[in-house]
């Protein structure tokens, strides 16, 4: 939990949830959501699980830079990535569970630092905390 919160959101979702809309309050982002082809639905607009890919994606490369940065590990490359995939499925106890895998691409950087800087970043990255032993997360370094 954080000791101080720096920073907050509010966002609303509307509808029938997976078939509906969400809308941050400040009027900064606005989503039309549908449920996956995959998933019975007809795909005509954003998922969750997109949503959270991208969040994901976002502050993970932010949380390395934050490392690199101020743990003088190196800089971060303009041109680095981070892919995030994310996968629904149902759980063996019942509901619905997710896995992520996140593929990092530190061009330019020896590779023993650029696994310092990924490692690094997993500690500082609030998604990563947030869902840390709830959630399987696999990071590979191309």
């Amino acid at each position: 939990m954080p000791t101080k919160v720096v920073y907050s959101t509010e966002a609303t979702a509307t509808g029938g949830g997976r078939d509906g809309k969400s809308a941050t309050t400040d009027g900064a982002l606005a989503v039309t959501l549908a449920v996956p082809k995959e998933m019975g639905g007809n795909g005509a607009g954003n998922n969750p699980e997109q949503l959270f890919a991208v969040g994901y994606a976002a502050c993970y490369l932010g949380a390395m830079r934050f490392a690199a940065s101020s743990e003088k590990l190196g800089i971060v490359p303009d041109n680095a990535t981070v892919t995030s995939t994310v996968g629904i499925g149902p759980r063996a106890e019942g509901g619905f569970g997710i896995q992520v895998t996140l593929a990092v691409a530190l061009p330019g950087l020896d590779r023993d630092v650029a696994q310092k800087i990924v490692d690094r970043g997993h500690f500082i990255c609030p998604y990563s905390n947030a869902i840390k032993g709830n959630v399987d997360v696999t990071t590979t370094l191309v």
